[in-house]
Parts: structure tokens; C-alpha cells; sequence
């Protein structure tokens, strides 16, 4: 019977298998098909940094960091603290020497604070320039005139609130013991004072074109 078969087969063309010994696998041959693996994608991506900053700048004229351009103006307060405390340590040394020289002592201390209404006057104008995201209109432009305003008056208000208070700590001790000195002081104080108001004026101009 199984001859039979193994003439039949013969006879129909149909080839026998190989013979493959126990325990071995088939090997699978070149142009045999092959599968495709899908990876596995998440349907909730994060959001890359990219897309943050794009929805915080328009373009590349208006990014996402211009605005802290304007904050050089910070000086001006440094120095008017500076000035005040300065021209403080002068004042407190003659308190207990001349009590009643202390009134006239504290121009040091008004004009440098001064100088900090200055950088206020400035960082108000900047403020109201930046808008909120939805009318995000802050350009790169603007924020290098801010930059360029911050430090004008910042810079300007730190050499001068240092001025204020050297001249202010060695005038109110020389005004104890001559009291002639007190107009020259002032007016020393004055000069330096205006080197203060320089830098503001230069800061407006700034200000002003960066807005028109």
C-alpha cells in the first residue's frame, strides 16, 4: 500500500518534504515573507519646547525673552541705595557731635533717592508696553531700545548715587567743623545729581522710539 502511494505521488509531481532530523527547526529561506512591526505610538505627546515657544513668539522678530531686556534698570536703585547708605553712616557720626546740623545733613539722602523715582519713571514706560500673549506686539527691536534705556538711566543712576555718597559722607563732616563748606557741598551734589537726570532724558528718547 504505501508503494502504491509513493506512485501516485510520483506520478502526480508532487515532491515529498525533506527529511529534517528530531529536534531541529526548519530554516526558513530568503524569499520567504516578512512581517512588519508598527511602534507604538503615543496618541497624547508631550509637548516639546519648540511648541512652547512657539505659541509664547510669533516669529523670530518677537521672542519669548525680550522682554527682560529692560531690566538693567535695577542699577538705579543699587545706586541710590549706595548713595543713601553712604551719606547715612556721614550723618549718624555727626548726630552726636551737632544734633542740630542733622536737618541740614540730609540733602545727601533726598537726592539719592531721587535717583530710584528715575529708574520708576523708566520701568513704568517699559511696562506699559508689554502686552499680554493674546496681543503679543514685543518685538526684538523694542526690547534692545528698553535694554539700551535700562541702562542709561541705570548705569547713570550708579555712578551717581556713588558720587551722591562720597560727597556726602566727607561734606557733612567737614560741614561739622566749617559751616562755610555747606553751599560748596550742595552744589557739589547737585553735579552729581544731574549725571542721574542725563541718563533719564537719554532714556526717554529710547523709550519713545521704541514705541513709535
Amino acid at each position: 500500500m504505501a508503494v502504491v502511494q509513493v506512485l501516485d505521488r510520483h506520478a502526480l509531481g508532487i515532491q515529498s518534504p525533506p527529511h529534517q532530523p528530531p529536534g531541529r527547526i526548519p530554516a526558513v529561506s530568503d524569499d520567504a515573507s516578512t512581517t512588519t512591526t508598527h511602534a507604538h505610538t503615543n496618541p497624547h505627546p508631550s509637548p516639546s519646547v519648540a511648541s512652547i515657544t512657539g505659541t509664547m513668539s510669533s516669529n523670530e522678530l518677537a521672542p519669548s525673552f525680550a522682554p527682560f531686556f529692560g531690566m538693567e534698570l535695577i542699577e538705579a536703585g543699587a545706586g541710590a541705595a549706595y548713595g543713601t547708605a553712604k551719606a547715612g553712616i556721614g550723618i549718624a557720626g555727626i548726630g552726636t557731635y551737632r544734633p542740630d546740623l542733622i536737618m541740614k545733613s540730609l540733602i545727601p539722602i533726598v537726592m539719592s533717592g531721587i535717583l530710584a523715582v528715575y529708574s520708576l519713571v523708566i520701568s513704568v514706560l517699559i511696562a506699559s508696553d508689554i502686552k499680554p500673549p493674546p496681543n503679543n506686539t514685543y518685538s526684538l527691536y523694542a526690547g534692545f531700545m528698553h535694554m539700551a534705556a535700562g541702562l542709561s538711566v541705570g548705569l547713570s543712576g550708579l555712578a551717581a548715587g556713588y558720587a551722591i555718597g562720597i560727597v556726602g559722607d566727607a561734606g557733612v563732616r567737614s560741614f561739622m567743623s566749617q559751616s562755610r563748606i555747606f553751599v560748596g557741598m550742595v552744589l557739589i551734589l547737585i553735579f552729581a545729581e544731574v549725571l542721574g537726570l542725563y541718563g533719564l532724558i537719554v532714556a526717554l528718547i529710547l523709550n519713545t522710539r521704541a514705541s513709535g
